[in-house]
């Protein structure tokens, strides 16, 4: 059965999208796994990124993405694994899948939300559609891992993500929102997602075998972290300081090496590549930015394998 987690931050432009590219290819190219990325965002980005521009135009317009999934709710059938595209990255990464998102989520979204509002069954149920839809088509058996990639929000479609996940991630910036913003969120996952579900899910006289009541926190991850070459601690003195935050509260939940801020992370992903393929750049290999990221990954599996 594959591990499944989901990527999570309520804030965006906290490296969500980056950080689950990154985390597929590694264990694609260093450990030999089977992905499939889940793209929860109708923002698209980790979707333009693994097939292209002209790929992902080409899948929406065929109707074959996540969309049909929660869209399911109202139609009463779910997809088939034809909603998975191959990825059209380079051929060491074939192992990388992914469901693409469309912008037609955030208008799905928000037909979720009205549909059958205060109902206690439409309430589990649209909340559970990704786990049925990984049920129906067996995809867990076919993967070793399932990424989520979710939008910068805990609404429906969210909480479906964190409904099927095992465990998740928080990446952070080390800024004062997320010294409040990343406890908030934790307590939000457990005393309330997965609080509510759960009492839910007793209420169906057959859940989902694929639910999990206990989302689990697999850690922080620091990204875009500032560098300043001649402070003590090698970054700048916001983001020193609220770092020292991040320490004292979290311990060892702040997962190392923190990833630099850099223009050779998004410079790659313009071009379609993780930083593992740029080391012999400046702006990537000379700030060992792939390095970090290859350290970043093999924590991270070791954390979720344990989940």
């Amino acid at each position: 059965m594959a591990k499944r987690v989901s990527i999570i931050n309520f804030k965006g432009g906290v490296g969500k999208t980056t950080l689950a590219f990154h985390l597929a290819t590694g264990l694609a190219e260093f450990h030999n796994a089977r992905v499939l990325l889940i793209d929860m965002d109708h923002q698209s980005s980790l979707s333009i990124i693994c097939l292209g521009t002209d790929g992902w135009e080409a899948v929406v317009e065929s109707g074959s993405t996540a969309n049909l999934i929660f869209s399911g709710f109202n139609s009463g059938n779910l997809p088939g694994r034809d909603i998975i595209s191959a990825t059209t990255l380079r051929s060491k990464y074939r192992d990388v899948h992914i469901v693409p998102a469309s912008l037609d989520l955030d208008n799905t979204e928000i037909e979720l939300t009205a549909s059958a509002s205060g109902r206690v069954d439409s309430d589990w149920k649209k909340r559970t559609l990704m786990c049925h839809w990984i049920e129906d088509t067996g995809v867990d058996d076919e993967y070793d891992y399932l990424l989520f990639d979710c939008a910068p929000a805990t609404k429906i479609i969210s909480q479906n993500a964190i409904a099927a996940s095992h465990g998740y991630i928080i990446p952070v910036v080390p800024e004062a929102v997320m010294e409040r913003g990343a406890p908030h969120l934790q307590s939000m996952i457990q005393s309330g997602i997965d609080a509510t579900l759960s009492k839910l899910s007793k209420l169906d006289d057959k859940p989902s075998a694929v639910f999990v009541c206990k989302t689990k926190l697999v850690g922080l991850v620091v990204t875009r972290i500032q560098v300043a070459g001649n402070a003590e601690s090698g970054y700048t003195n916001d983001h020193t300081q609220h770092l020292e935050s991040l320490q004292a509260q979290w311990s060892d939940q702040l997962l190392k090496p923190y990833i630099k801020q850099g223009t050779g992370v998004s410079s790659a992903l313009t071009d379609r590549v993780p930083v593992y393929d740029r080391s012999g750049t400046q702006n990537v290999g000379n700030r060992r930015i792939h390095k970090q990221y290859r350290e970043l990954v093999d924590e991270l599996k070791r954390r979720i394998d344990d989940l």
